[in-house]
């Protein structure tokens, strides 16, 4: 429990994230012929003030599109979730849309809110308990991309409907985002939600733009991954030796995220030596853009039916409701 004198007490629960699976997951994706690193490893506490950083950037127009969309239609949002929801959240940050869905939700249940980042989880959790006094508040640090048992729920009775905004489900490829789509629908059961950002395909000068900002805070976001690595797995890049790339790859319709060699080096990471060439490229995200016609196919794949879609008025983002079957 924070504090045993808030108005509101929230108690953590640890589901738990195993360092030396992580470091298994780091080392089989630098071994590969095709070098790669798991997107998770950007949300350390600096990877996500960096994080909200990168959603104020004019370049970046998912946040404040999709927030848009949010203040314009959650009362809408709200009708079709209906009353006494549980809200999870896979990826919670710092709840800021959140927030929005909440003003307008009929007495919720709970809101549960699951984040890797473990300090940035606790402080934006005790934030949200602090603004909502009578909303129970659990936060549960975990990995959401491995399969999660949430005990938390036995108690809780109502209608659950999931919340992953921001274009997260981007990150997966569709082979994964189908398989993700099937235990969130598994976990709210038949009848329950899923609301969920996706962003739509768009001009491609657009695009490469949000990930490649004048300011260079979205490289050192990037390069922060390397940074982590080092301090948390014993590990010796040289952070300069490095540089940023992101761009919009047509053909697969995703954006690609980019950690480059500036040299041939040797990088130590615990007990184990990598070689990069000069030039040689680890991936470090991607970004899948849709059609909203592709993902109905897609949700479709992972068990649920789309009730209703709302977009901007350029439509470049869109905010979907589902519901498992």
């Amino acid at each position: 429990m924070f504090s045993p004198h808030r108005r509101n007490p929230i108690v953590l629960y640890e589901a738990g994230v195993d360092p030396s699976g992580v470091r298994d997951e780091i080392m089989r994706g630098l071994r590969q012929p095709h070098k790669v690193l798991p997107a998770k490893l950007f949300y350390d506490e600096i990877g996500s003030q960096l994080f909200e950083q990168i959603c104020e950037l004019d370049e970046y127009y998912l946040t404040r599109t999709e927030t848009a969309i949010m203040q314009q239609s959650g009362s809408e949002m709200a009708a079709l979730i209906g009353p006494r929801c549980t809200l999870i959240e896979f990826g919670s940050g710092s709840s800021a849309k959140t927030r929005i869905l909440l003003d307008r939700l009929t007495n919720p249940a709970a809101y549960i809110a699951i984040d890797i980042s473990r300090d940035h989880l606790v402080q934006s959790t005790a934030n949200l308990a602090e603004a909502y006094p009578r909303l129970k508040v659990i936060p549960v640090y975990a990995d959401y991309t491995l399969p999660l048992a949430l005990p938390l729920l036995d108690g809780l009775m109502s209608k659950r409907v999931a919340y992953f905004p921001g274009s997260t489900v981007g990150n997966f490829h569709p082979a994964e985002a189908v398989g993700f789509l099937r235990c969130v629908a598994e976990l709210v059961r038949t009848g329950g939600g899923l609301l969920i950002g996706v962003d739509l395909k768009k001009d491609v000068d657009a695009l490469n733009a949000a990930y490649n900002d004048r300011l260079g805070v979205t490289a050192a976001f990037n390069l922060n991954m390397l940074a982590r690595i080092n301090r948390e797995f014993d590990a010796n890049f040289a952070i300069d030796h490095f540089k940023h790339h992101a761009f919009y790859n047509e053909r697969e319709g995703r954006i690609e995220m980019h950690l480059i060699s500036r040299k041939d080096q040797t990088v130590r990471v615990g007990a184990d030596s990598i070689s990069f060439k000069t030039g040689e490229s680890v991936l470090s995200e991607v970004s899948y853009k849709y059609a909203v016609a592709e993902f109905a196919r897609l949700a479709d794949a992972g068990g649920f039916a789309t009730a209703n879609v709302w977009t901007d008025e350029r439509e470049w983002f869109s905010v979907q409701y589902l519901v498992a079957r």
